[in-house]
C-alpha cells in the first residue's frame, strides 16, 4: 500500500488537497479534504482493464461550483427532515430550509462543504486517513458542538470502509452517510439499468410527494421495490407506481434485515464482471439511482438520468419527527459510532444470494 498526497486547489481561503490510497492488487483511490469527498476508485474488471467507477466532477472548481454530493460526507443529517424542524426536551429547532421548504443532507453548508483536519497512516496491507471536523453550535440549525470523525480505511483486497465517530456536548441528531454514485462499468455504459442489485430488505418506509416519510412501512413484495432476489435496476423503474413517481425512479429508505455479516446490498455489472458488496451496521439503506442527473458536467461530459446509482447506509429520513423510528439522538457522554464497507471482487456469473 502507497500514500501520496498532491494539491487540489483553494477552497474557502485554504488549500484542499488530493490524498491518493494505493494498492498492489490494482487498486487506486483519491480522496480530498474538502468535503471528503470520494473523487475517484480505478480497479480492474474481468480482463484486467482499469476504469474509475465513481461518478464526480474533472476537478475541486467543478465540486466548488455545485454539484448532487458527488462521493462526499453528508452530515449533520444524511436525507430529509420534514420542514426543517424537529423538538428535543421541548425546545424546538429551526434549520436550514434547502430543498422545497425542507432540510437535505445537512442544509446549505453541510459537511459535504468543509474543509477537513486530516492524518494518514500506512502499513503493508492498509491506507488510512482520518478526517476530522467540529461543528459549533447551532451551524445549520442544530444544537450542540458536535466533534466529528469520518476514516476511511483501504485495504489491499479492494474494500473501503468508512468509520463514522462523533461527540456532542448537548443533545442532538445525527445521522451520517456517503454519497458515492457507482457505475461499474467504468464509464463505458452511460446507465447502470442493467447493473443486477440485491438488497436484504424486506420493507421500504413510504414516502409522501415530497419524499418525506408517512411513518408508514410498506412491503416489497409483488412490488418494483422488491430485490431480494438479483434483478437488473431498470427492470422495473418505468413502472406506475406512486412510490416511484414520488422519487422519479428509486430514491428510497430500505429497512435492512439482520445478516450475521452485515451485508446489505450486492450490485453485479455483468459486463465488467464488477461485484460491488455493501456490509453496514446501519439501520437502513438509501437507494437512489441518479433520477435528477440532467446534463449535470462530470468527469467525462455530461452525465445523464441514471448514470450511477448510490447505496447510502442510514437512519432512516426524518427520524426526528417519527418516534416509531430508530432513534438519532445522541447525548452527551455518548459516542456515535457507525462502520460500513463497499467491497469490490470479480464474479464472471450472476452470484448467489447471501446466506
Amino acid at each position: 500500500m502507497d500514500i501520496s498526497i498532491t494539491a487540489f486547489g483553494t477552497a474557502k481561503g485554504q488549500l484542499a488537497r488530493l490524498i491518493e490510497l494505493r494498492s498492489d492488487s490494482g487498486h487506486r483511490i483519491q480522496i480530498s479534504n474538502y468535503g471528503g469527498i470520494i473523487h475517484k476508485w480505478e480497479c480492474p474488471d474481468n480482463n484486467g482493464s482499469i476504469d474509475d467507477i465513481l461518478l464526480g466532477c474533472r476537478d475541486l472548481n467543478g465540486y466548488l461550483k455545485g454539484h448532487p454530493y458527488f462521493g462526499a460526507v453528508i452530515g449533520r443529517y444524511a436525507n430529509r427532515i420534514a420542514h426543517g424542524r424537529f423538538s428535543i426536551d421541548g425546545n424546538a429547532y429551526i434549520l436550514a430550509q434547502n430543498l422545497n421548504g425542507h432540510h437535505l443532507h445537512g442544509g446549505a453548508e453541510g459537511f459535504d462543504k468543509k474543509i477537513w483536519r486530516y492524518e494518514t497512516d500506512c502499513t503493508e496491507n492498509q491506507a488510512t486517513i482520518k478526517f476530522r471536523y467540529t461543528s459549533p453550535h447551532l451551524e445549520e440549525g442544530y444544537p450542540g458542538k458536535l466533534e466529528v470523525s469520518v476514516t476511511y480505511i483501504f485495504e489491499e483486497s479492494g474494500k473501503l470502509r468508512i468509520q463514522y465517530t462523533a461527540e456532542t456536548d448537548a443533545p442532538t441528531h445525527i445521522n451520517l452517510t456517503n454519497h458515492c454514485y457507482f457505475n461499474l462499468s467504468g464509464h463505458k455504459q452511460n446507465h447502470i439499468r442493467n447493473h443486477f442489485l440485491w438488497i436484504n430488505a424486506d420493507r421500504i418506509t413510504e414516502s409522501d410527494a415530497s419524499l418525506i416519510p408517512t411513518g408508514k412501512y410498506l412491503s416489497v413484495d409483488d412490488t418494483p421495490f422488491d430485490f431480494k432476489t438479483f434483478r437488473p435496476i431498470g427492470e422495473h423503474i418505468r413502472d406506475e407506481n406512486i412510490q416511484l413517481r414520488n422519487g422519479s425512479g428509486y430514491d428510497h429508505n430500505y429497512v435492512l434485515n439482520m445478516h450475521p455479516d452485515k451485508v446489505a446490498a450486492k450490485v453485479w455489472d455483468p459486463n465488467s464482471g464488477r461485484l460491488l458488496t455493501v456490509n453496514t451496521d446501519q439501520p437502513g439503506l438509501q437507494l437512489y439511482t441518479g433520477n435528477h442527473l440532467q446534463n449535470v458536467e462530470g468527469k467525462n461530459g455530461l452525465y445523464s438520468e441514471n448514470s450511477g446509482f448510490c447505496l447510502e447506509t442510514q437512519h432512516f429520513p426524518d427520524s426526528p419527527n417519527q418516534p416509531d423510528f430508530p432513534a438519532t439522538l445522541l447525548l452527551p457522554a455518548e459516542i456515535f459510532y457507525s462502520e460500513t464497507s463497499y467491497s469490490l471482487t470479480i464474479s464472471e456469473n450472476l452470484p448467489g444470494v447471501p446466506g
